[in-house]
């Protein structure tokens, strides 16, 4: 995944963990690709992508595999199960004719992260939009779309935001410039609903947001928006995801992703006091 552009089919975050643990369940048994490919008669590089969660989980290969690694009969058929269930699509399927496949991998890891730690100098992140406010940014987005298409575009955007106030709902701490708040996406009347959104948002027990005043000037995440993930299993690394106009670039080789947590670090020194956002909100709401 480090450093490459999310393309074919995006995995499940399940799918991902299953397939480091064959890697490991292999590498534990001294089984090499070739003794492995063998068994399951497919080539070696097969049980790479396999193992990289870039193609799915056959029940038939995956059960061999375990076999000829040892596993125990029970801890096997746990492992198949969870297997069949990464295999099943996501949620976010049913909105596929109008999400693009280098997003569903975002979507995925999204919904599994324990934690979400994200910098945004332009717009409210997606997680904390309201209705309107993501339809006005969605059209300028994509002016080809239609009115139907657009919609759909909102309700995905919508629909992923029922994880806040869910069962095991992450952490997520949000750095927002003061700009965000003061670009007039949609109108006055959009943003004070989007401002109202914020300061609500600030309720759930798991949000955290700062704000970055203009005063602050400098500082080292200016060069653009990131964000982080942190999960609840030891199998996945941290990931950090960065996004263009043509798709985006998903990390997750250590050496990588420590300098945007120490860059977070310094903005959260930087940023306004976590008690002072909702008189901050307060303040701008007022100026529209």
């Amino acid at each position: 995944m480090s450093g490459t552009r999310s393309g074919g089919s995006a995995p499940t975050v399940l799918r991902m963990v299953l397939g480091k643990r064959l890697r490991h369940l292999r590498q534990q048994a001294g089984v090499s690709f070739e003794e492995a490919s063998r068994a399951i008669e497919v080539t070696p590089l097969t049980v790479r992508r396999i193992e990289k969660a870039e193609v799915g989980l056959r029940i038939p290969y995956v059960r061999e595999l375990l076999r000829v690694y040892g596993v125990p009969a029970a801890e096997a058929e746990d492992f198949l199960s969870m297997a069949r269930e990464a295999n099943k699509p996501g949620w976010w399927y049913k909105y596929r004719d109008v999400l693009p496949e280098w997003f569903s991998a975002y979507v995925s890891l999204e919904s599994e992260a324990d934690a979400i730690r994200l910098y945004e100098p332009h717009y409210v992140p997606g997680l904390l939009q309201t209705h309107d406010y993501a339809a006005a940014l969605l059209r300028a987005g994509f002016p080809h779309d239609s009115d139907e298409e657009i919609e759909r575009r909102v309700a995905l955007r919508l629909r992923r935001q029922d994880l806040l106030a869910g069962p095991g709902a992450p952490t997520v701490l949000a750095v927002l410039e003061e700009g965000v708040l003061r670009r007039p996406v949609g109108g006055a009347a959009v943003m004070r609903a989007q401002i109202d959104r914020l300061s609500e948002a600030l309720g759930l027990p798991g949000v955290h947001i700062r704000i970055m005043r203009f005063a602050v000037g400098a500082h080292p995440g200016a060069f653009g928006p990131f964000h982080h993930f942190r999960f609840g299993f030891s199998e996945l690394p941290d990931v950090v995801y960065l996004e263009s106009l043509a798709g985006a670039v998903y990390i997750d080789r250590p050496a990588d992703v420590v300098p945007y947590l120490d860059v977070m670090d310094r903005m959260s020194v930087q940023a306004e006091p976590a008690d002072r956002t909702r008189e901050i909100l307060e303040e701008l709401r007022a100026e529209l």
